[in-house]
């Protein structure tokens, strides 16, 4: 019989800028949208650590996080 010890997902992910809106309010719903992501992995209780986050020069922003998969125990992943 196997048992998960620790688990955790990498992720990049690249929040995009809408097209079909102003440039400057597509900047600042993409700020939002990262931090409404942030706020749900606090507010669900998922242990994270944020690795990277850079603004691309289209004002699009890219994160990389390491963050807790399902329920499972994170182990050293997040140290």
């Amino acid at each position: 019989m196997k048992r998960i010890k620790a688990a955790c997902i990498c992720q990049t992910l690249h929040f995009m800028l809408k097209e079909d809106v102003a440039h400057d309010y597509a900047v600042k719903v993409v700020q939002e949208e990262v931090e409404h992501y942030k706020k749900n992995l606090d507010r669900n209780q998922t242990k994270y650590r944020i690795l990277e986050q850079t603004e691309e020069p289209d004002g699009s922003i890219m994160l990389k996080v390491i963050k807790q998969y399902n329920n499972s125990p994170v182990g050293n992943y997040l140290d």
